[in-house]
């Protein structure tokens, strides 16, 4: 059902942490599907280990429910990155709402940003989410695209969300397979990554 263009009509739920059961609303836009309640939860038990104080990136963040939910468990910092004004708009007044600290916003498209974010002085992160508009290819693309930006720490965490069974080929060879999970029509992956550290950083 389409409501008017960048109205907030939709909610979520933080799971768990500082803001548990607090609720956020996200506007309705094509594409924009947050990460379910239950994949949330399985998603973060599986990091529990290591969401707090880590850096983390959320790509194609949509509604920002993975990374909220990030800050709530007690990450470090967060960097959303999102094409859509709308979308990073309502991420802003949301961690506004929370009187999030830790946070940074880019909008724009996740394939220019990876591409350029080469920087030496730039952030490494230890958690990375990606979880594109399934009807696309971008999933494939952004996974090497991050792979080549060097801007993952050498054991980083990498979790991925698909409408279909990853391909082992889209994935980068030195990124090993944690877990995987179905729910529904979502299926749903953890990647740890093996490399070295930039040199530059």
């Amino acid at each position: 059902m389409k409501q008017a263009k960048g109205k907030p009509s939709n909610s979520l739920r933080i799971i768990a942490g500082k803001w548990r059961s607090r609720k956020l609303s996200f506007p309705d836009l094509e594409g924009l599907r947050p990460t379910a309640d239950r994949v949330r939860e399985t998603l973060f038990n599986w990091l529990q280990e290591r969401i707090v104080r880590a850096d983390c990136l959320d790509l194609f963040a949509g509604s920002g429910a993975c990374g909220i939910e990030a800050l709530s468990r007690g990450a470090r910092q967060v960097t959303f990155v999102d094409v859509s004004p709308v979308a990073i708009g309502a991420i802003r007044g949301n961690l506004s709402l929370l009187q999030a600290a830790g946070c940074s916003l880019v909008c724009e498209d996740t394939l220019t940003w990876l591409a350029s974010s080469k920087r030496p002085d730039g952030p490494l992160f230890d958690i990375a989410f990606i979880d594109p508009p399934f009807a696309t290819s971008l999933l494939g693309r952004s996974v090497t695209a991050l792979e080549a930006s060097g801007i993952l720490r050498a054991d980083a965490l990498i979790y991925l969300e698909a409408a279909q069974e990853i391909a082992s080929t889209q994935i980068p060879e030195n990124w090993q397979l944690l877990k995987s999970k179905r729910a529904g029509m979502v299926y749903f992956y953890l990647y740890q990554r093996h490399g070295q550290e930039n040199a530059s950083q």
